[in-house]
C-alpha cells in the first residue's frame, strides 16, 4: 500500500544493495578471495529476551561462562522476529536494544535479518532497513548533516528519491550497529535542538538522538545493538524491549564446526578435542572464537603432531599469530617459513607495531582505529591490511578508512605481548601509564599491577587481556614465541635480562663468548646495576664486533663505567658488524672526555645507532 507514494524502481534497487552489502562474511583480510557466503556457513544464534540479572555488573569472562550456564533456562528468539511481541504482550515495540559481549555474533545476526528481508524471506511488509554502523558514522565530521543527508552518504542509491517526504509513508527499519564503537556525543538528558524534518541539519549526534527519541519519523522502527558496558548510553525510557544474544549452545557449537570444515573425520576430532578442555569449549560459545579454533586446529592437526595441539587460550592465539604470520609470507612476499622462530624473527617489526597498536587502544577502549592510529606506531598505512593477516581494513564513503583487528581477543592477544614484551625487553617507559611508574619491576609486581588494572575496569575490557598476559608469562608459552621474545639457546638461558645479579667483569666474559655464538638470536641485552666496569665493557665489545652478533640494544646503567668504556664501545660502533641501534648508559662517570669518544662514533657511516641515553 505504500508503493502508492513511492516509486517501486527505488524499493528495489535499495533491496538489491542492501543483499550485496551482507551475503558475503569475510574471514579474516577483507578481500573477494576469502568472503563466505552467509548463507552457507551461518548458524542460528541464541538469542533472547530481556537481559540477565546482573549483566552490566559482571566482566565480560564472567559473562561468557555465566551465559553457559543460563542457556539452559530460556528461551530463544529467531533474529527476524526481533520487532515482534511475546504471546500476551500487546505493547507497540519501537526500539529494541541487543545487547552481547563482543564477538557474540550481534552483526551478523543483523546482516542476516537485512540479507532475509532483500531475499523475500521475512518481514515483507518492511519498505526500507537503513543500516547505520557506528564504526563508519565516527567519520562523519560535518556540523551540518541532515537525516536525510546521512542516509545518503551510506545508501547512495536514495537519491533518486526527490521528495523527502515520501519517507513518511513507509515502513522503515533504522539499524544502529555496535553502539560500544560510537565515538560521537549522545546527549540525552540535556534539551538539545529538535528537530522534526529530515532535511534539518545539525550535528550527526542531534540527528540520531531525536530520530531515537521519536521526533524524527516518529513511526519508524530502530535497533541498536552494543556491548552491555555501554548500551546505558541510551536511557531506558527510550528504549521498548531488550533482547541478548548469547552465542550458539553447545549443539550449534557443533553445528558450526561442521559447516565450517567439510571433512567429517576432521571435524569429529576438533569437536572431540574442543569439548575435552572445559575453558575452550566454554569460550567457543562466542562464533569468532570457534572460527579462530578451527583455523587454528586444522592447520595444526595437518602436521600430525599431537604435542603441539593447543589446550589452553594462549596456546590458541599463540598458534593463530604463527599461522596467520605463515599465511601472510606466501600469499605477498610468495614464501613460506617451516621453521617458526626464523618465522616470527622475520615478522618481528610488523608483530611488534601492530602489539604496540592494539595495547595503545586497549588501554583507551578503542576497537576501531584510523590512520592516524595507525601512524602513531609507525604503521605505513598503505600495507595495514596486510599486516600479518591480524588486522583488517574497511572503506567508508569511499576514501575514509577504518581499521580494526580481525576480533577483539585478537587485540586483547597482542596487547598482553606487547607488554609482557616491554618488560622483558626493558622498555618499561612504553608502559608508563599502565604502571604508573617507571622504575624497575618484578615479573610479580607487573602481573599485579595487570590485575588491579582489570579490576578498575568497570566493564571488565580488560579480562581477557590479564588472562593471556598470565598466560603468556608461562616458560611453555614463551617456547611458542621465540623469535619474538629474546632468548638464547645455549649455556645461558635467560641472558636477556641480568639486571642487578652481582655480576662482574669476568661474568662478562661469558656473556661476550655467547654473543660470538652462530647459535646466538639474541638482540636484547641488560647488564645494568651490575659492577662489570670498563673491563667488563671492553670483554662485551669483542662480542659487539663479532660478525654472528645480533644484538640491537644494550642497557649498561649504573655499571661503574668511566671514559674508557666509551672509547671501547666507539670502536664497537663503528664496525661493519655492529648492529646496535640503542645503548643505554644513563647513570655512569663518563664525564665529558667519553662523549666526545661516542661522538666520533656517531659520525661514522657504519653506526648504526639511533637512540643513545
Amino acid at each position: 500500500m505504500h508503493h502508492k507514494v513511492l516509486e517501486k524502481r527505488v524499493l528495489e534497487t535499495h533491496k538489491s544493495s542492501m543483499k550485496r552489502k551482507v551475503e558475503h562474511i569475510s574471514e579474516g583480510i577483507i578481500n573477494p578471495e576469502n568472503q563466505t557466503l552467509l548463507k552457507s556457513i551461518y548458524t542460528e544464534l541464541y538469542i533472547t529476551e530481556g537481559e540477565s540479572e546482573g549483566v552490566n555488573k559482571e566482566h565480560e569472562v564472567q559473562q561468557i561462562e555465566a551465559a553457559h550456564r543460563r542457556r539452559r533456562r530460556d528461551t530463544p528468539i529467531n533474529c527476524n522476529d526481533i520487532f515482534k511481541a511475546s504471546p500476551g504482550q500487546e505493547k507497540h515495540i519501537r526500539t529494541v536494544m541487543t545487547k552481547g559481549v563482543a564477538g557474540i555474533g550481534k552483526t551478523v545476526s543483523v546482516h542476516k535479518f537485512i540479507l532475509d528481508w532483500a531475499e523475500g524471506a521475512a518481514n515483507q511488509d518492511v519498505d526500507f532497513i537503513f543500516l547505520l554502523p557506528f564504526r563508519g558514522m565516527n567519520l562523519v565530521k560535518d556540523e551540518g548533516y541532515s537525516l536525510h543527508q546521512l542516509l545518503l552518504d551510506f545508501h547512495p542509491e536514495l537519491q533518486e528519491l526527490e521528495d523527502t517526504q515520501k519517507y513518511e509513508g513507509c515502513k522503515m527499519i533504522f539499524i544502529f550497529d555496535g553502539l560500544d564503537e560510537s565515538r560521537i556525543q549522545l546527549n540525552f538528558h540535556i534539551q538539545e535542538q529538535k528537530l522534526c524534518d529530515v532535511t534539518q541539519t545539525s550535528s550527526v549526534g542531534v540527528v540520531i538522538t531525536n530520530l531515537i527519541q521519536g521526533n524524527l519519523l516518529q513511526s519508524a522502527l530502530i535497533w541498536i545493538t552494543s556491548r552491555p558496558a555501554a548500551a546505558n548510553q541510551i536511557p531506558a525510557q527510550h528504549i521498548s524491549h531488550v533482547t541478548e544474544v548469547r552465542g550458539f549452545n553447545d549443539p550449534q557449537k557443533e553445528e558450526f564446526f561442521r559447516k565450517r570444515i567439510r571433512d567429517e573425520t576432521q571435524a569429529n576430532k576438533i569437536i572431540s578435542h574442543m569439548k575435552a578442555s572445559r575453558s575452550l569449549y566454554i569460550m567457543c560459545h562466542i562464533p569468532v572464537f570457534c572460527w579462530i579454533s578451527a583455523t587454528v586446529l586444522q592447520e595444526v592437526l595437518l602436521q600430525d603432531d599431537s604435542k603441539e595441539i593447543p589446550r589452553t587460550l594462549t596456546e590458541m592465539f599463540t598458534h593463530f599469530l604463527i599461522i596467520q604470520t605463515n599465511m601472510k609470507n606466501q600469499k605477498y612476499d610468495e614464501r613460506s617459513e617451516m621453521d617458526r622462530q626464523k618465522l616470527l624473527q622475520s615478522n618481528k617489526e610488523v608483530v611488534l607495531k601492530l602489539a604496540k597498536l592494539a595495547f595503545n587502544q586497549l588501554e583507551k577502549g578503542n576497537l576501531l582505529f584510523y590512520e592516524e592510529d595507525l601512524r602513531e606506531c609507525g604503521i605505513d598505512v598503505t600495507a595495514a591490511s596486510v599486516y600479518s593477516g591480524m588486522c583488517t581494513e574497511e572503506s567508508v564513503f569511499e576514501q575514509k578508512k577504518i581499521f580494526c583487528f580481525v576480533h577483539l581477543t585478537i587485540q586483547e592477544f597482542l596487547a598482553a605481548f606487547w607488554v609482557f614484551y616491554c618488560y622483558m625487553s626493558n622498555n618499561m617507559e612504553e608502559l608508563e601509564t599502565f604502571l604508573k611508574r617507571q622504575k624497575k619491576v618484578s615479573l610479580d609486581d607487573l602481573l599485579k599491577a595487570a590485575v588491579d588494572k582489570s579490576l578498575q575496569s568497570e566493564n571488565g575490557h580488560l579480562d581477557l587481556f590479564l588472562r593471556f598476559l598470565l598466560g603468556i608469562s608461562l616458560e611453555s608459552n614463551q617456547e611458542l614465541l621465540q623469535g619474538l621474545l629474546c632468548k638464547y639457546d645455549g649455556h645461558l638461558l635467560c641472558l636477556y635480562r641480568l639486571g642487578g645479579c652481582n655480576l662482574t667483569a669476568s661474568s662478562c666474559k661469558t656473556v661476550a663468548a655467547a654473543l660470538q655464538s652462530p647459535d646466538s638470536h639474541l638482540t636484547d641485552l641488560d647488564l645494568s646495576n651490575n659492577k662489570i666496569l670498563d673491563s667488563g665493557v671492553k670483554h662485551i665489545c669483542v662480542g659487539l664486533e663479532s660478525s654472528c652478533c645480533k644484538l640491537e640494544t644494550l642497557r649498561l646503567q649504573r655499571c661503574f663505567l668511566s671514559a674508557e668504556s666509551c672509547s671501547a664501545l666507539s670502536s664497537a660502533l663503528r664496525s661493519n658488524s655492529s648492529r646496535l641501534k640503542l645503548l643505554d648508559l644513563s647513570i655512569n662517570n663518563l664525564q665529558d672526555s667519553g662523549v666526545e669518544l661516542l661522538s666520533t662514533a656517531l659520525e661514522d657511516p657504519h653506526c648504526k645507532l639511533e637512540t643513545l641515553r
